[in-house]
């Protein structure tokens, strides 16, 4: 293709789901009109449905017109299949998270396009280049990772493959301005920017679950130092089975000491807030997170269990290993050049994850300490815990030269 620019008028989506709802919102606010597809089609009536519910609602809150909503809904409408979307320049992906599949979509979807349609993929953690393999346009496919909910969250990760070209990217950073999201373009990892930070982050969460904390007490230290919610919290807003469930079809990694606690409040149905007990209680009809002292005893059962001896965790010890977790993840991804800039990384938590704005973010909080300050923290955590703390090599660099992320 020499194709120097798209012009994204017409934009498809496929999977009617919780992502591919928002998704729809997010372009039919826009002004940009959308064709739906579902293999289900009972699913889409009922997302259908939903999305005009979801309107109405914004009518009698008077955050938007009458004329408004009947436009928005306008843009949406219902395809039976592939076959009458093939004019779109747009298609992006919102199935569940299974390589296979989406690979299958895009191979036939590439077959039936138009040849300057640009094809994404809502995925938030799949190999990108995978799925562009599996069409003769790779430089045309990219992933749009929307946030849940997505026609609220203001973060976008526009993620680029190997051979994305610049042109798509472009068309992608003005469709990100379009829908007023926060664009930022992440190299092809597995999570990205986000979700491969937010791994270690909640990693060490679970781990001092197993030492000695409870779910409770991690959650307020990190909501003291600002965050919106602490990783309990946020477990039971997004469904704690979600990884559980993909643990269980991917027949793998269900055994790691770490994920115990989560397991067992699946097998027992808490599922989070959806569920009405999670990591916390819910009242019916309320969001409110209560402590269960169950979980408690849960917790203390399962770390037993499995032969530790539990001791006192304090405040000071949760925000230090889940925030010098996050920043250790952070300067990996910029030395690898997955983020353009600290301000990116900085971008992506304070849009996407509830970072405390007025830290701007944990790289900026990071500059603030002082690298040479977070590189003596890192091996000190290195010593008493273990390699996984070993610092990355670029806060090693940069505190020798004086510097700050925000220098490079």
């Amino acid at each position: 293709m020499s194709q120097t620019s798209f012009d994204i008028q017409q934009a498809a989506v496929i999977g009617a789901g919780t992502m591919g709802r928002g998704i729809v919102m997010c372009l039919a606010n826009a002004g940009v009109s959308v064709h739906w597809v579902d293999t289900n089609p009972q699913m889409l009536e009922q997302a259908l449905a939903t999305v005009a519910e979801t309107y109405a609602h914004n009518v009698r809150q008077g955050r938007i017109d009458q004329a408004e909503a009947d436009a928005r809904l306008a843009r949406v409408s219902a395809a039976a299949d592939y076959a009458e979307i093939r004019n779109a320049d747009l298609v992006i992906e919102a199935v569940y998270e299974n390589l296979e599949l989406k690979q299958k979509i895009f191979r036939e979807l590439d077959g039936l396009l138009k040849p300057q349609a640009l094809l994404a993929s809502n995925t938030s953690a799949l190999d990108i280049d995978a799925i562009a393999a599996a069409t003769k346009r790779p430089e045309q496919v990219l992933g749009l990772h929307f946030f849940s909910p997505a026609h609220i969250m203001k973060l976008l990760e526009i993620v680029r493959g190997a051979q994305t070209s610049q042109a798509a990217l472009d068309a992608a950073l003005i469709l990100g301005k379009r829908l007023g999201k926060v664009s930022v373009v992440s190299g092809n990892c597995h999570g990205f920017i986000g979700n491969r930070m937010l791994h270690p982050y909640v990693l060490e969460a679970r781990k001092m679950l197993l030492e000695g904390a409870y779910p409770q007490q991690v959650d307020a230290a990190l909501q003291g130092f600002g965050f919106a919610m602490g990783p309990f919290r946020m477990y039971d807003v997004v469904g704690i089975d979600l990884e559980w469930r993909a643990r269980e079809l991917a027949g793998k990694g269900q055994d790691a000491p770490e994920i115990q606690v989560d397991n067992r409040l699946c097998e027992m149905g808490r599922f989070g807030q959806k569920s009405g007990n999670g990591y916390y209680h819910y009242e019916p009809g309320s969001r409110q997170a209560e402590h269960d002292p169950e979980v408690d005893a849960l917790v203390l059962r399962v770390s037993e269990g499995l032969g530790f001896q539990r001791r006192e965790i304090g405040p000071e010890e949760i925000l230090e290993r889940c925030l010098l977790a996050l920043v250790n993840e952070g300067a990996k991804i910029l030395q690898e050049g997955i983020a353009e800039s600290a301000h990116d990384i900085d971008l992506v938590y304070l849009n996407g994850y509830g970072f405390p704005a007025d830290k701007g973010g944990p790289m900026a909080w990071a500059d603030q300490q002082g690298l040479a300050d977070i590189h003596q923290r890192l091996l000190a955590l290195e010593t008493r815990q273990g390699e996984q703390w070993k610092p990355a090599r670029l806060i090693g660099e940069l505190a020798a030269q004086g510097k700050g992320f925000a220098d490079r």
